[in-house]
């Protein structure tokens, strides 16, 4: 599997499929999407300009129930279990504890997708919560910009903790969390996890 971070948390995984989520800033017109996840409806995470910029006619969108107003091909509810064309994959809950961002209540995602046997978690913007300590995954992507998710540390626990494969850092570098976030990341996280930095 290719994986690709753009900006803040715009992923590209090119496999048997192409999907991305949440793009955002992504100027060049590839026209190459088979699928779009979407986590939630900030700015920066649905991006109608580069949605259209990675959509072919064939492309399907998976949205929260706060998009489920746009053109799109599921509308998915925290914490169950889908599946589009014989992809499977889990909701999580995003959201953020004590801050007023993410309100739990406004039920965005973040998804945790079965790709080629293995689990692919992209966690939206979060906190560490009882849902997100819940999952088992082997590869997580994990927000560690502060503000708007958990930080850094928090971020570094829940890896140590989680134990995926590889963690790939996003949610840093452009709009919140200095571009030095991902190596003070990679230098604390477990030996027993792969850190790739692809910001």
């Amino acid at each position: 599997m290719k994986i690709e971070v753009f900006q803040q948390a715009a992923i590209k995984l090119t496999g048997e499929r192409i999907i991305y989520f949440d793009p955002y800033n992504i100027e060049e017109e590839y026209h190459d999407a088979d699928y779009i996840f979407i986590t939630h409806d900030h700015y920066d995470h649905y991006s109608p300009k580069s949605i259209t910029n990675i959509s072919k006619e064939s492309t399907k969108i998976i949205v929260p129930k706060c998009l489920k107003g746009i053109d799109n091909d599921l509308v998915v509810e925290p914490n169950k279990e889908y599946k589009i064309d014989g992809i499977k994959f889990q909701t999580i809950s995003s959201y953020n504890l004590n801050k007023p961002f993410h309100p739990k209540e406004k039920e965005y995602v973040g998804y945790n997708i079965l790709l080629e046997n293995e689990y692919y978690y992209i966690m939206g913007d979060t906190d560490r919560t009882p849902e997100t300590n819940m999952v088992k995954t082997d590869y997580c992507f994990v927000p560690i910009g502060g503000t708007y998710t958990m930080n850094v540390e928090e971020a570094i626990d829940y890896i140590n903790n989680l134990k995926p494969k590889q963690a790939i850092p996003i949610h840093y570098g452009s709009i919140v969390g200095d571009i030095s976030l991902g190596k003070a990341f990679k230098d604390q996280v477990t030996e027993k996890v792969e850190v790739i930095i692809l910001i």
